[in-house]
């Protein structure tokens, strides 16, 4: 995990940054004489402003961190308003559920504002935050929401040296079949089944269920998603209560030692983020635990009954995606698979226009993009390439499909590379590979179509630049690779491989 490729050491410098953006969060409440529960949820708070914020440029990261307040102040003043009323709460809790969800159609900051605003209400349950506590509170998120901006964009500002690449927009619906409404009912449904049994369990730890639940629902498009993501979300855990066993009950809320291991817990929160759900769940788990030693209240039957919970949740999403407005993990791949296959045609058809003379093609942010999609592929691809899919065809097809795209992908960013040289001049060969290689993405996108005046073979000729030669190189690697898709990707997924 610790060993997984971090390009740029970006996962690495973002992480440091969050422990010094919620470190400075923190301080700064305490120099201000705040109580450790508003401490404590400006800390929370600066994690989150750092953690969701995630569009495309600075400018938009920068209003969207200013947005998170007004986002946050009201879902705050309702929880704890309606702290002692608990119908009225659930109710409400479970209508912030299904507006943060919602918001999501409206992209990277729909969703950061939605999650700080289901996260607002949560907070006010985990601390048991009352009305009295509301002024302090506020101070806090938004002393937190200045010092996670001031470490972002003035102290550390990355993404002006790094631009982070664009997240690949949802997949596309109208009513309930839109993504975002679907998955607004689906969460709303699982939360109101944790929310319900986590009760029964306990009438004061009930809402790890529902957080759980939520968590599940973030980042994931189809029933074999959430499924996984449930169970890495139970086995990270799982295995962080056994940490806070060895590690957070020995300390008894020492602040000195806790503090500097949340200050680790968080940095593991952002490192494993990317690579692994699993790891990431490991160590919330663990802070989780650190913080209720700092509140006094720990002790090994509650880490046992946050595992109970975190179960109760992950049942509830299941529940959730199996029987209300159920994605199969087949439709929503196909989507995805199709979109990465226009992507290489999009990069295919500007190489050619660049090798032509045309300054103003790039088929770089192309390559960007379809690395971006391959990995929404393999997030969707996940159930099926689980050790524990117990369907072994399907499984041998996905990760046929996976090797092939990322061939694909590897002769997309050499086609790139070739582009970009100054002294790359026309072939009327590439003209030809470009055609095929176009067509062939037709026949797996719309395999009904088959294109007249297929070029046969490539044109010949006598003397070529070598860039011409690279470029047209890695358009017959494209074009095998594409043609050897066609066998997984349009044949029965429960039929038996046949070798290429």
């Amino acid at each position: 995990m610790f060993v997984a490729p971090d390009p740029g050491r970006l996962r690495l410098r973002t992480s440091a940054r969050a422990v010094l953006g919620v470190s400075l969060a923190v301080a700064v409440a305490e120099l201000a004489g705040l109580s450790l529960t508003a401490s404590i949820t400006g800390g929370l708070a600066a994690l989150l402003a750092l953690f969701t914020v995630g569009d495309p440029t600075v400018r938009r990261q920068a209003v969207t961190t200013a947005l998170l307040p007004a986002a946050g102040f009201p879902v705050l003043a309702m929880a704890t308003t309606l702290h002692g009323l608990p119908l009225l709460r659930d109710g409400a809790f479970l209508a912030v559920v299904f507006c943060g969800v919602y918001a999501r159609r409206w992209g990277p900051r729909g969703q950061a504002l939605g999650i700080f605003a289901f996260m607002m209400f949560f907070v006010t349950q985990f601390l048991h935050a009352v009305p009295g506590q509301l002024p302090e509170v506020y101070a806090a998120v938004a002393l937190a929401v200045a010092a996670s901006a001031a470490v972002r964009f003035v102290l550390w500002p990355i993404e002006r040296r790094t631009p982070p690449p664009a997240v690949p927009a949802p997949l596309h619906g109208r009513g309930l079949t839109r993504p975002t409404t679907r998955q607004a009912f689906q969460a709303t449904a699982a939360c109101a089944f944790a929310l319900t049994v986590g009760q029964l369990l306990s009438e004061d730890r009930w809402y790890w269920a529902v957080g759980t639940a939520w968590w599940i629902f973030v980042n994931t498009a189809s029933r074999g998603e959430t499924l996984v993501r449930g169970f890495r979300r139970v086995v990270g855990t799982v295995a962080g209560i056994a940490a806070g066993l060895l590690v957070a009950i020995p300390l008894h809320g020492a602040p000195a030692p806790t503090a500097a291991l949340v200050a680790v817990c968080v940095f593991g929160i952002f490192y494993t983020a990317a690579p692994s759900y699993s790891w990431m769940m490991f160590f919330v788990t663990v802070m989780a635990g650190l913080l209720y030693g700092l509140l006094g209240v720990l002790h090994p039957g509650l880490l046992l009954l946050r595992f109970q919970e975190t179960a109760l949740g992950a049942l509830g999403a299941a529940l959730a995606v199996a029987l209300i407005l159920p994605v199969t993990t087949h439709a929503a791949t196909d989507a995805w698979i199709q979109r990465a296959l226009l992507c290489v045609r999009h990069c295919t058809a500007e190489t050619a226009r660049r090798l032509a003379g045309d300054d103003s093609a790039d088929p770089a942010p192309h390559a960007a993009e379809l690395e971006l999609l391959l990995g929404r592929v393999r997030l969707s691809l996940a159930p099926l390439v689980h050790p524990l899919s117990p369907l072994r065809a399907r499984k041998a097809r996905a990760r046929q499909v996976i090797v092939l795209l990322d061939d694909c992908a590897r002769q997309v960013r050499g086609l790139a590379a070739v582009a970009a040289d100054p002294d790359a001049s026309h072939d009327a060969r590439l003209t030809a590979a470009c055609r095929r290689v176009e067509t062939a993405v037709q026949m797996l996108v719309s395999p009904g179509d088959r294109p007249a005046d297929l070029p046969s073979a490539p044109v010949p000729a006598g003397r070529h630049h070598p860039g011409a030669e690279a470029a047209l190189t890695h358009l017959t690697d494209l074009e095998k690779a594409l043609a050897e898709l066609a066998g997984p990707l349009h044949t029965s997924p429960r039929a038996p491989l046949v070798p290429a």
